[in-house]
């Protein structure tokens, strides 16, 4: 495995500048530069700052992060103007493969950019992909029971309207049979 990237050896609180200023996407990669070194001076003159071609390389993954973030909301504000507000089995199932597809992402490019990954992320990742896979399951579930009380009631409602037919003249043996026959209801 490789070794981690300068960026991610970095403190913290260079990381988040770092990672605040390319998200806000105002910087070119030489203003960025100049603007870590006059946030961060000791680290500058120690040397402790990560190189013009290591930011870059992590412009670029924030920037692949940014338009999939984007894209995202894009698809999200569709389903909103689609659906309506109300948060629904669309738009759960949406979330769900939201979730799936970032975690693969995050894990494939763990993996391409030879990271080590450590025990802790990999679990990271593994609730994530069960937590996506528990709310599609969820999902399907909640539809399931909402058919099912739709097809009960359906039932009741067409019953009803059979035994006020039956009380105009029509048979018991017709009823059961349009029970049955036609409609698949057991008599």
């Amino acid at each position: 495995m490789g070794r981690k990237s300068s960026i991610a050896r970095l403190p913290e609180r260079v990381q988040t500048h770092i990672t605040r200023r390319l998200r806000e996407n105002r910087l070119t990669l030489d203003q960025l530069i100049a603007d870590l070194i006059e946030a961060f001076p000791d680290e500058a003159k120690s040397g402790g700052l990560p190189s013009r071609s290591a930011v870059h390389r992590h412009s670029q993954a924030v920037a692949e992060i940014v338009a999939h973030e984007r894209d995202m909301a894009i698809a999200a504000n569709a389903l909103v103007a689609e659906l309506g507000e109300e948060f629904d089995a669309k738009s759960g199932a949406l979330l769900a493969q939201a979730v799936t597809t970032l975690a693969s992402r995050t894990a494939m490019r763990r993996i391409q950019d030879g990271d080590e990954m450590e025990i802790g992320d990999v679990l990271d990742l593994a609730r994530a992909a069960k937590a996506a896979q528990e709310a599609r399951s969820l999902n399907l579930r909640e539809r399931q029971a909402v058919a099912k009380a739709a097809r009960e009631k359906l039932i009741e409602e067409q019953n009803k309207k059979l035994d006020t037919i039956s009380n105009r003249g029509l048979s018991p043996e017709t009823i059961a049979e349009i029970r049955r026959s036609i409609l698949g209801i057991a008599a």
